[in-house]
């Protein structure tokens, strides 16, 4: 028998695990309506109905329509983050092993963002459209985003690009094609086949050394 005495044994504490999961049941089925119906078509009530509760019980949980898209804001930057920090590390190592262009390395970096945008049209509205009248995120849910645009700023810097107004033309240019795609040509790949040769052009601008 293993010496550890159940008084030993750390603690859990299961009604925050149940409230946990009652909460991450009920951002599961807000996303559900946002993408078969619209960002604008999240309703208490029509969250509540896909999760089995009446929608007055659902205030023990959210206590507003605009505490949901708060919770989901920030659900899909903290998603993006961990997204974006793997992708940083396989980069770090990339860049010594094969000793990668700093072109390749701004390339990289930025297609990490611009396919995570493009995988969920309807996440990428609430995280980065004004689609929502009257939302405003809390600063706990606008961390992650903020953590996604230090990391970007590191990418940057490792680069040698530190001025905000070159920080500023590289999120532009992101924000550019990714909304031209999902507006003009969703599923398709018309900006998409645009990439790379956008960030060449920023990586002119920005004094990056040429490829050989």
């Amino acid at each position: 028998m293993h010496p550890c005495t159940v008084s030993e044994l750390p603690n859990r504490d299961r009604q925050a695990e149940r409230r946990e999961a009652t909460r991450l049941e009920i951002l599961d089925a807000a996303w559900e309506v946002a993408r078969e119906d619209g960002l604008a078509a999240i309703t208490l009530r029509a969250v509540a109905r896909r999760v089995g509760m009446r929608a007055p019980s659902l205030y023990t949980h959210v206590d507003s329509k605009m505490a949901i898209y708060d919770a989901m804001f920030g659900q899909a930057w903290g998603h993006c983050l961990d997204r974006m920090q793997r992708a940083h590390e396989v980069l770090q190592a990339a860049t010594v092993r094969e000793a990668l262009h700093p072109r390749d390395v701004l390339l990289r970096a930025t297609r990490a963002y611009f396919d995570f945008a493009l995988e969920d049209p309807v996440r990428h509205q609430l995280m980065d459209l004004r689609t929502i009248p009257g939302f405003v995120p809390s600063p706990t849910a606008y961390e992650p985003a903020v953590a996604v645009l230090d990391l970007m700023r590191q990418v940057l810097a490792d680069l040698a690009v530190t001025r905000d107004e070159d920080v500023d033309l590289a999120t532009a240019l992101l924000g550019g094609l990714i909304n031209a795609q999902l507006a003009n040509d969703p599923g398709g790949d018309r900006w998409s086949r645009q990439f790379d040769r956008a960030m060449e052009m920023y990586a002119d601008a920005v004094g990056l050394p040429p490829r050989d």
